[in-house]
C-alpha cells in the first residue's frame, strides 16, 4: 500500500473490482452510447434482390451498345412484373428490383429516347454491370455485422435495422453517486465567503458522464465530517453501483474518505498512483458497490476520471474495450524530460501538431476549457524537440 502502483495496474485492479453488469433489450431510440452484449447477426440479406443504383434504364449487357426498345417501367418498391428480353429496356428508378434478365443500368444522363426507344449518348458510355448492388453486397444473412462490447453509434444502429432487427441488447447502464467533500466548498451560482469557492468539480464529473451510458444521481456536497461521509457512504452504497468521491483523498487531517469508508464497512484495494495529476487516486469496495476517491483539484479530478472513472462506468456497461485511446502527434514546441511520476499535460491539437500548455497547475481549470487533449510524459522520458512524437488522449 505504500508504495505508487502504475497507471496501467491501477486500471486493471479498478476493472477487475467488478464483472460487467447484466443485459437489457434495447429500442433503437435509446440505444445510441450503450455496449452491445450481443452480436448483431444479419437476419436477411442486404440488399435482398438486385437492385439499380441510379435512375436509368434496365438491359441486359449483352446487347450492348444498343438500341433498345422500352418496354415497360419499374419504380422503388414494386415487384417487375415481365422480364426483359433480347433488345429490351425498362424505365427504373434508384432502388428499383431489376427485371428478371437485366443486369446492367444506362443511367439517365446516359440515353437518348425517342419515342419508347433508346439509345445510348456515347457508345462507350457503360460497361456490363454497372450501377448495379447486388443482392447482399452489403452484408449477407448470417454475418456478424457488429460484435458485442461495440458503443451504439447512429451507423450500428442503421446497421443493425438493416440486419432485420427490432432492438439491440445492451450492457445494463451502472448507478453512479458524485459526492463532494469539502468545507471550502459552495454550491454553483451561491454567495462566496471568504476562504470558500465554487464547487465546480461534482458538476464537471456528472457532465463527463452524460455522453456514457450511466445513471447518474445529482452530485451531492458533503463537510468534512469522517462519521457522516461513513454514513452517506453506506447509504449510497445501497442504490448504487459505483460511489464517486472527490476530495479528501490525500492524507491531510481533513481527508476523511479512506477511514469513512472503512467505517461503512468497506476496504480499500489500492491508494496512490504513480501520475501527475492524480497521485492521491483511491479505489476500494463497500459490497458490490465499487468506490473511487478521485483528488480535489478540478484538473487532478478531469484527468483521474479520464483515466479511471470513464473506463469504469464503460467496463460495468459491457464496453469490449473501455480503456481510452492513446494516439500520436508530433510536438508544437520542445517538452522537457519526464519526473518520478507519468504527466498527463493540458495540451491542444491543432493543425495536426501538440501544443502542450505551460501552466499545469492541478488548481487551475482554464486550461481545461481550453485543452482538448492530455500528452502523456513517461516516467524519466526524455526531453523531445519540436516535432518529435508524443502520446496524447483525445478529451471533449
Amino acid at each position: 500500500m505504500s508504495g505508487l502502483l502504475a497507471v496501467e495496474e491501477a486500471q486493471a485492479r479498478l476493472l477487475a473490482l467488478r464483472r460487467p453488469l447484466g443485459s437489457e433489450n434495447v429500442i433503437f431510440s435509446q440505444s445510441l452510447g450503450r455496449y452491445l452484449s450481443q452480436d448483431i447477426l444479419a437476419q436477411r440479406d442486404q440488399p435482398s434482390a438486385d437492385l439499380s443504383a441510379m435512375d436509368g434504364y434496365a438491359i441486359r449487357g449483352a446487347d450492348l451498345p444498343g438500341p433498345w426498345a422500352v418496354t415497360g417501367e419499374i419504380a422503388a418498391g414494386g415487384v417487375p412484373s415481365q422480364r426483359v428480353g433480347a433488345g429490351e429496356a425498362m424505365r427504373i428508378f434508384t432502388g428499383a428490383m431489376l427485371p428478371e434478365g437485366a443486369d446492367t443500368i444506362v443511367i439517365q444522363e446516359d440515353a437518348i429516347i425517342g419515342g419508347t426507344h433508346l439509345r445510348l449518348a456515347a457508345a462507350d458510355a457503360i460497361r456490363p454491370g454497372q450501377h448495379v448492388r447486388s443482392r447482399a453486397s452489403d452484408f449477407p444473412a448470417g454475418a456478424r455485422l457488429v460484435a458485442a462490447g461495440t458503443r451504439v453509434t447512429p451507423g450500428v444502429i442503421a446497421a443493425a435495422i438493416m440486419s432485420g432487427a427490432a432492438q439491440v441488447t445492451a450492457g445494463t447502464r451502472p448507478r453512479v453517486a458524485i459526492l463532494t467533500t469539502g468545507d471550502e466548498l459552495v454550491q454553483p451560482g451561491h454567495a462566496l465567503a471568504p476562504g470558500q469557492i465554487p464547487d465546480s468539480n461534482g458538476t464537471m464529473l456528472a457532465a463527463m458522464l452524460g455522453i456514457e451510458p450511466a445513471n447518474v444521481s445529482l452530485p451531492l456536497h458533503i463537510r468534512d465530517d469522517r462519521l457522516m461521509i461513513s454514513r452517506v457512504l453506506k447509504d449510497l452504497a445501497r442504490r448504487h453501483d459505483v460511489i464517486v468521491t472527490v476530495g479528501g483523498a490525500s492524507v491531510g487531517d481533513h481527508d476523511h474518505v479512506r477511514g469513512a469508508l472503512e467505517d461503512a464497512g468497506g476496504s480499500v484495494d489500492f491508494w496512490k498512483i504513480a501520475m501527475r495529476p492524480g497521485k492521491p487516486l483511491l479505489a476500494g469496495r463497500i459490497g458490490d458497490t465499487i468506490l473511487l476517491g478521485l483528488p480535489g483539484n478540478p484538473s487532478s479530478a478531469f484527468v483521474t476520471a479520464t483515466l479511471f472513472l470513464l473506463p469504469l462506468v464503460r467496463h460495468l456497461a459491457g464496453a469490449r474495450a473501455p480503456l481510452p485511446e492513446v494516439r500520436r502527434a508530433p510536438l508544437a514546441a520542445a517538452l522537457g524530460p519526464g519526473g518520478k511520476r507519468r504527466d498527463y499535460l493540458r495540451a491542444r491539437l491543432e493543425g495536426g501538431l501538440l501544443s502542450v500548455f505551460d501552466g499545469q497547475d492541478s488548481g487551475r481549470t482554464l486550461p481545461l476549457a481550453e485543452a482538448n487533449a492530455l500528452a502523456i510524459r513517461d516516467i524519466a522520458a526524455p526531453a523531445r524537440t519540436v516535432g518529435e512524437q508524443a502520446d496524447y488522449i483525445a478529451i471533449a
